[in-house]
């Protein structure tokens, strides 16, 4: 069933709000990025810090057009805490010297890092430590 432009965008609007909701995180402090990449959609789901105003992937998922995409975040977001590791990541922007604390769900240490770098340069952060937590 095809759904009229109007209707992919209620729709749209009522999966994102069910995401921060399911986040516990409001206006502002998710970011929905979404882009054509290989002839599918691509969502990025960024968070920002309200303390540092930085801002990290949370997940990207790919679907055959926007609500599909929404769809697949919408189920990660329900099940990502059974599914994913926690980490600790202390680091430092350059030119900074307060040390930032930050916290990664990721199947390993590369990914985690891999959602703290998304859209820098490298050298612009300094890692000083990344951290297992322990599984509650």
């Amino acid at each position: 069933m095809d759904l009229s432009p109007t209707d992919v965008h209620v729709e749209s609007a009522r999966i994102q709000r069910q995401i921060e909701h399911y986040l516990g995180l409001g206006a502002g402090n998710l970011v929905f990025e979404f882009r054509q990449l290989d002839g599918l959609t691509r969502l990025d789901l960024i968070t920002v810090n309200p303390r540092h105003h930085q801002s990290f992937l949370f997940r990207y998922e790919s679907g055959h057009d926007k609500l599909d995409a929404l769809r697949k975040m919408l189920a990660y977001v329900q099940r990502y805490r059974d599914e994913e590791s926690s980490y600790t990541i202390q680091w430092r922007t350059r030119g900074d010297k307060e040390l930032q604390t930050s916290y990664f769900r990721a199947h390993n240490v590369f990914e985690a890092l891999d959602k703290l770098y998304y859209g820098r340069d490298l050298n612009t952060i300094t890692v000083f430590s990344v951290v297992l937590n322990p599984s509650s």
